[in-house]
């Protein structure tokens, strides 16, 4: 065992930046361990958990798909209206994912944070990163970046929203500018996954994390 701390990634952006092709690419190409904070999130509202209970004495059964499963676009069209909807929404499920993020982290490594150096680098996928105040649980942040227009357009298409609807969402977020300059890497996504990816490659062979 060496003195070398596990780096932690913590990796976020804006909504339709493309946090996920990139940590895909990071699994399927480096084999690192992706820790994903969307997945935590779904299973903190499934059928039959607490919060989900708590969600539907909020705001009734139309919040439920007929099988029992959360509506998920009929639950943003209440939050993304209301600031203060979201952040109660946000108040029940954020600290189960941190719970989970904790969880996970000690699993992979153990209670200490040595780790031998073949540990691979373990990435915590979190597009709210830095709104739910979990940058403490990496030793690094990288975001992944696109241009507004960009963002807006990918935004649309992929969910099949309004320009009002997208930016209400994008609104919702801190200013990406804003996690750049927080960020230790920033990944620009603005034009093709391929571009991205070289970036990536040039960002682990930089750092020699090579797996």
């Amino acid at each position: 065992m060496s003195d070398l701390i596990l780096r932690i990634i913590g990796l976020t952006g804006g909504i339709a930046t493309g946090k996920t092709a990139i940590s895909n690419y990071l699994g399927d190409r480096y084999g690192w361990r992706i820790l994903d904070a969307d997945i935590y999130a779904r299973e903190a509202v499934c059928p039959g958990s607490p919060i989900l209970s708590s969600i539907v004495e909020r705001y009734g059964a139309g919040v439920l798909l007929p099988d029992g499963n959360l509506n998920r676009p009929e639950l943003g069209n209440i939050i993304f209206c209301n600031p203060a909807e979201r952040q109660w929404l946000e108040q029940q499920i954020h600290p189960e994912v941190r719970h989970r993020f904790v969880e996970a982290t000690h699993s992979y490594i153990g209670r200490s944070p040595l780790v031998s150096t073949n540990t691979l680098p373990l990435v915590l996928a979190v597009p709210l990163l830095f709104e739910a105040n979990m940058t403490d649980l990496c030793t690094e942040i990288w975001v992944v970046y696109c241009s507004p227009s960009v963002q807006l357009e990918r935004l649309m298409k992929r969910d099949g929203l309004s320009v009002d609807l997208a930016n209400s969402r994008i609104n919702s977020q801190f200013p990406l500018e804003q996690k750049c300059q927080k960020a230790d890497v920033v990944l620009d996504n603005s034009s093709s996954l391929d571009s991205l990816f070289v970036q990536v490659d040039a960002i682990i062979s930089r750092f020699k994390i090579l797996p």
